[in-house]
């Protein structure tokens, strides 16, 4: 489990394209300090699993499922991505709950500067519209962050300049996908009423 707090602002090192998955090679010495064989880091908001590591780069395999809903599959050579390493037990839980599991992906609509914050406008796909709320918790990229406005297609997000100096948010612009993890708690709610409703039926 993640918290959304991005550790480090990495790099991918290499790419290569596997016949249905690819293997990515990411720099990022904070967060494989430590690091073993099997370890989850959370890339862009994907966790993946370590399969090698060493001088502060590690490696991990992508499987189609991943590629096709997540904007992994987009990453090149030199690209930055936001790493974070899973929360520790009885470690502090910054953000909010983050699984890891990206539910789709949206798009980078507008950028509106302010003095000391930045208001960012994306695009929602309609299947994830019915979990977003104006002050709930969606995961972009990996980063934690609060809703400040919803529509149908689309939401508002309001940007520190912390976030914007130390992840990728900082840099994205208009056309340029990101990757959105919901809210699990209103995916679990929406199940367990959905049973009750038919439950009820019966």
């Amino acid at each position: 489990m993640f918290t959304g707090i991005v550790e480090e602002l990495g790099e991918v090192v290499a790419v290569e394209q596997l016949e249905d998955a690819s293997r990515f090679r990411l720099r990022g010495p904070l967060v494989t300090e430590g690091a073993q064989h099997g370890d989850s880091i959370a890339v862009n908001g994907v966790c993946l699993t370590v399969v090698e590591f060493g001088d502060g780069e590690f490696t991990a395999d992508v499987m189609a499922e991943t590629l096709k809903r997540s904007s992994l599959g987009a990453l090149d050579v030199g690209t930055r991505v936001n790493l974070e390493r899973p929360m520790a037990v009885g470690g502090r839980l910054g953000g909010h709950i983050v699984q890891g599991h990206v539910d789709g992906t949206g798009t980078i609509l507008e950028r509106s500067p302010s003095e000391h914050w930045e208001l960012v406008k994306v695009g929602l796909p309609a299947h994830l519209s019915r979990y977003v709320v104006e002050k709930g918790s969606i995961t972009v990229d990996g980063v934690s962050l609060t809703v400040v406005e919803v529509a149908d297609d689309w939401f508002t997000i309001s940007l520190i300049p912390t976030t914007l100096d130390l992840t990728t948010l900082g840099i994205k612009q208009p056309g340029d996908p990101v990757n959105l993890e919901v809210d699990v708690i209103a995916k679990y709610v929406e199940r367990l009423l959905g049973a009750d409703a038919k439950e009820n039926e019966k």
